[in-house]
């Protein structure tokens, strides 16, 4: 009787133990809110990207015709300068100056002969 009191007492071998199989997780869904917000952020930046582009552009387009304008008044102040410079011409004309002076003055031309005082 002993025996059979200590083979009760004696644990059974026991079988190997199978690994519990992990369960397959679902795939974390990302959260629709920050989503969205990441897209409202990419439209918010491409938008100032490009109001920064068109208002470069304007700016440059302003250049554009401030340069055009500049450039008319100096082709105009050239052709203004050339006017003038023919008047200068024409007024500065010796003909025309000994004209004047012989008709409202009563002037007349210096006689080149003169007299050697020396002898």
């Amino acid at each position: 009787m002993a025996r059979a009191a200590t083979a009760r007492a004696l644990p059974a071998p026991s079988r190997p133990r199978a690994r519990p199989r992990p369960t397959p997780r679902a795939k974390r869904k990302i959260e629709p809110r920050r989503r969205v917000a990441g897209g409202v952020v990419w439209i918010g930046l491409v938008a100032t990207l490009l109001a920064g582009v068109v208002a470069l552009n304007v700016a440059v387009l302003r250049l554009n015709v401030r340069l055009d304008e500049t450039q008319s008044e100096r082709n105009q102040l050239r052709a203004d300068n050339a006017q003038l410079n023919t008047e200068i011409a024409a007024k500065a004309a010796s003909g025309r100056i000994v004209g004047l002076a012989s008709g409202r003055l009563g002037l007349r031309p210096a006689n080149p002969e003169y007299l050697d005082l020396r002898k």
